[in-house]
C-alpha cells in the first residue's frame, strides 16, 4: 500500500558533520517524498568547497561568474539593456543596446576613412589613425533611442518596457576640433551625418551641435569601440536621440539647411496634434525604479527602491517617490556625480507594511521640466501620439504577496 504524502522530517534532513566540512563526500543521499506517495532516494552533489582545490589560471580575457547571467534581449532589428540587472549608471559595453537597419557592418580600421566636406575651406579625409593623433576628450553619458517605449501586459520586466537606453564611458575627439581644422563656413547651419552600413543612415544636424559637446569617438569604457556600436568610430551627440549619433560613421557633409533624408522624413517626423513634428533631437526627461520591479518579490520591512533617471537637457535635480500610488511624493538621495546628460542613480527607504499598493518615480531636470504622466502626454499631444519621445511617468503594482508586477496604461 503507498503512503500517503507528508513533509520531511527535521531528522530526516540532518546532514553529517563529514558532509559540513565539506569535500570527502561527492553526493549525499537524501529520503525525500515523491509525488507519488512514496520514498525514494536521490543523489544530491554536495556544495563544492573552493578552499580544497586551485581555480582556473588567469585567462586573456575575463568572465562573468557562471551563477550572473545578465543578457541582452534582441530583436531583428534591436536589443535592449537588462538594466533590472545592474548596479551603477555604467552599462557593460556588451550589454549596451543596439539599434540599427541593415545589420552590422564589418569595417577594416586600416581602411577607415571619415569625409568632411561642404562649406569648409580645406575638405578633408581623416583615417582613424589622424583622429587619434588629435587631443582627446574622455566624458560619461547616455544613448537612447527615439522610440524607447513598450506597454500592454503586467508580466514586462524594465528591460521590455524601455531597455532602448545605455551609458558609456567614451573617448574620442572633439567634431568642433575638426570643424576648426577644416575652417567652417561662418553661413553655414547643418551638417549630414552618414554611417557606412548596408542602409548607409543619415541624419541632418543643426551645426550648433558640433560646437556645443558633439564627439567623434573610438573607445567606449576603455576599449575600442564594439562593432554593434559603431566600430571603428560613430557620432556622439549628448542628450539627443539615438539615430542621431550616427555609427560607423563615414562622412560628413556641411551645409546652410537641412537635407530632408530618407529616416528623419519617412521614421523620425510624427503628428503633435494639428502639426508634424519633425528634427525633435533632445531627449525627455525620464526615471524609472528598477527595484523593485517584475519579476521581482518582495518582503515586510525595510526595502530600498533604486531606479535611474536622466534627462537630455542637462543635469538631474531631483527625483521623487510614490510608495502610495502617487497620492504622496517623497525625495529620493541621488547617488554622486551627478553628470549632464546622463544616467543617475536615485534610491529611498521605504517601509513596506505588507499592503497592497503603487510604486512610482518621476525626474525633474535643471530646466525645470518634471516627467509627466501619460495622461499629461496625451493632453499635450493628442491621442495619435506615435511611439517617439514617450517618456511617461511608470508604475510598478506590489501585490500583498510581495510580487511586483508592471501597471501597464494603454495610450491607443
Amino acid at each position: 500500500m503507498e503512503q500517503q504524502d507528508k513533509p520531511v522530517k527535521a531528522t530526516e534532513k540532518k546532514i553529517s558533520r563529514r558532509t559540513l566540512l565539506g569535500g570527502a563526500l561527492a553526493t549525499a543521499i537524501l529520503p525525500v517524498t515523491s509525488v507519488f506517495a512514496k520514498y525514494i532516494q536521490v543523489g544530491v552533489p554536495a556544495i563544492p568547497d573552493p578552499t580544497k582545490q586551485p581555480g582556473p589560471l588567469p585567462g586573456k580575457v575575463g568572465t562573468r561568474s557562471p551563477f550572473e547571467s545578465p543578457v541582452k534581449k534582441p530583436s531583428d532589428i534591436s536589443s535592449r539593456t537588462p538594466l533590472q540587472d545592474l548596479y551603477s549608471t555604467i552599462t557593460p559595453s556588451d550589454l549596451h543596446f543596439e539599434r540599427h537597419h541593415a545589420g552590422v557592418p564589418s569595417i577594416d580600421p586600416n581602411q577607415y576613412e571619415l569625409l568632411i566636406h561642404g562649406m569648409v575651406e580645406r575638405p578633408m579625409k581623416f583615417s582613424l589613425h589622424d583622429l587619434k593623433r588629435f587631443p582627446s576628450v574622455t566624458r560619461t553619458c547616455f544613448i537612447e533611442c527615439a522610440g524607447n517605449f513598450r506597454t500592454g501586459k503586467e508580466d514586462m520586466t524594465v528591460q521590455e518596457i524601455l531597455g532602448l537606453t545605455s551609458q558609456s564611458e567614451w573617448t574620442g575627439v572633439m567634431l568642433s576640433t575638426l570643424f576648426r581644422e577644416l575652417g567652417v563656413d561662418p553661413k553655414a547651419t547643418w551638417f549630414l551625418a552618414e554611417g557606412g552600413d548596408a542602409a548607409v543612415l543619415t541624419r541632418s544636424i543643426p551645426i550648433r551641435k558640433a560646437w556645443d559637446d558633439a564627439m567623434i569617438v573610438y573607445a567606449q569604457n576603455g576599449e575600442a569601440i564594439r562593432p554593434e556600436q559603431g566600430y571603428p568610430a560613430r557620432l556622439l551627440l549628448p542628450g539627443w536621440e539615438g539615430n542621431t549619433n550616427v555609427k560607423w560613421l563615414r562622412r560628413i557633409e556641411i551645409s546652410d539647411a537641412p537635407y530632408f533624408t530618407r529616416e528623419e522624413t519617412s521614421k523620425y517626423t510624427y503628428p503633435v496634434k494639428d502639426k508634424i513634428r519633425m528634427f525633435s533631437f533632445e531627449m525627455d526627461a525620464r526615471s524609472i525604479i528598477t527595484y523593485p520591479s517584475f519579476p521581482q518579490t518582495i518582503e515586510r520591512g525595510w526595502i530600498e527602491i533604486r531606479g535611474i533617471a536622466w534627462s537630455g537637457r542637462g543635469k538631474v535635480v531631483k527625483v521623487e517617490v510614490s510608495t502610495n500610488a502617487g497620492k504622496n511624493w517623497n525625495e529620493a538621495r541621488l547617488q554622486d556625480p551627478i553628470l549632464e546628460k546622463a544616467h543617475t542613480y536615485f534610491r529611498h527607504l521605504w517601509h513596506w507594511d505588507g499592503s497592497e499598493t503603487e510604486i512610482l518615480s518621476r525626474v525633474t531636470d535643471e530646466t525645470g521640466y518634471t516627467q509627466p504622466t501619460l495622461k499629461q502626454l496625451i493632453d499635450a499631444r493628442g491621442k495619435d501620439i506615435g511611439g517617439y519621445h514617450m517618456n511617461p511617468v511608470t508604475a510598478w503594482r506590489v501585490k500583498r504577496d510581495g510580487n511586483v508586477v508592471f501597471k501597464p496604461e494603454n495610450h491607443k
